[in-house]
């Protein structure tokens, strides 16, 4: 192990974040960093990242099923539909993080979601507006950042917009995520992006 990869009982070189944990280790190779064009993903995991914010990576990934059966697979415009009885529910439901102000925060984002793919044609064209100049992975010794300026100023963006839970560390974790950045460390055996 180096100071920033785990090479795992595969013998493959991973980023040091996802440890050994399964559901992390799958996580790591299979999604985190690979470029999402669906604005159904895009929702979905700019909404998970604000229920994130301030509990554990874990924890939202194993309520990731929950989630996606409690707000209709994430499809924007049933989100956009629910109202305060469908609040009320998810306050109840056992299978999600039951936060009252991530909940409302889902349902407008989902109304601004609507408006914003009207604006720009998909989430997925204006997240390309904010996609990080291509750079080189970054090495063990580099710092780790958990903003960038693209990230604060797509955060500004979105809040002038009145999108909420977006704050510039969150909007980061969501670029990194959905291969907005590729932030896997030189090294790691996850392919470099080719997007």
């Amino acid at each position: 192990m180096t100071d920033r990869l785990l090479i795992g009982a595969d013998g493959l070189a991973r980023c040091w974040w996802c440890g050994t944990h399964p559901i992390y280790v799958g996580y790591h190779d299979d999604e985190w960093g690979r470029p999402v064009a669906d604005d159904t993903r895009l929702f979905e995991k700019l909404c998970l990242e604000g229920f994130q914010s301030g509990l554990s990576w874990l924890t939202i990934l194993r309520k990731r099923e929950g989630f996606r059966a409690a707000f209709a697979g994430f499809d924007i415009d049933a989100v956009a539909a629910f109202n305060e009885r469908d609040v009320d529910r998810l306050l109840a439901d056992a299978s999600i993080v039951r936060h009252g102000g991530k909940i409302r925060s889902t349902i407008n984002n989902a109304h601004r979601a609507r408006e914003l793919i009207d604006e720009a044609g998909s989430l997925g064209a204006f997240v390309d507006g904010y996609r990080s100049p291509a750079r080189p992975r970054r090495t063990a010794d580099d710092e780790l950042a958990s903003t960038s300026p693209e990230s604060i100023a797509m955060s500004k963006d979105l809040k002038r917009r009145g999108w909420t839970f977006v704050g510039p560390t969150t909007v980061y974790a969501f670029m990194q995520a959905m291969g907005v950045v590729d932030d896997h460390i030189d090294g790691c055996w996850v392919p470099p992006s080719t997007r």
